[in-house]
């Protein structure tokens, strides 16, 4: 059954809570690399990035509780009207409840709704349950990265029409 939840754009006092999320997710699934966002200074900060006008990063909260986030970016280099999901995570406690299928439910709506036409992930082979995700959602594998988004670590890339 799928707890009650509520869904919002980030706030500055969110970052810390949700960077350890992503750092603990990567440590979970034995996905600690170099070229991720585990390394990413810009993971601690990840308020003052969505700030760019194409961008969203939502968070989704059980009980008053961060559950996770993720958003979708314009990642430079990427195609006009393509975005990139972005930093895509749930706490552990909250895996396996149906939130992650809300959560990138709502992030293709909001990017279909600014435009965007194509949503790209970069991701790794460890983070099995967020690929069967991405399949379920109809995102298909293609064989080279997209854009210039320095996540060298990720080896998996996936895009889907938001049309």
């Amino acid at each position: 059954m799928i707890p009650d939840y509520r869904l919002r754009e980030i706030s500055i006092t969110d970052n810390k809570i949700i960077a350890a999320i992503i750092r603990k997710s990567l440590e979970d699934f034995n996905a600690v690399k170099q070229g991720t966002v585990y390394f990413e200074k810009s993971t601690d900060t990840l308020s003052e990035i969505f700030i760019h006008p194409n961008s969203a990063y939502y968070i989704i909260e059980v009980d008053g509780e961060i559950a996770g986030g993720g958003g979708f970016y314009p990642t430079e280099g990427l195609e006009e009207k393509t975005c990139e999901l972005v930093k895509m995570y749930l706490s552990g406690k909250f895996r396996g409840l149906g939130l992650g299928q809300i959560l990138l439910a709502h992030l293709m709506q909001k990017a279909k709704a600014k435009g965007f036409e194509k949503m790209y992930i970069e991701t790794m082979p460890e983070l099995t349950s967020a690929i069967s995700l991405y399949k379920k959602n109809e995102f298909r594998f293609i064989n080279h990265p997209l854009g210039n988004s320095g996540h060298n670590g990720c080896d998996v890339w996936m895009v889907k029409d938001l049309l």
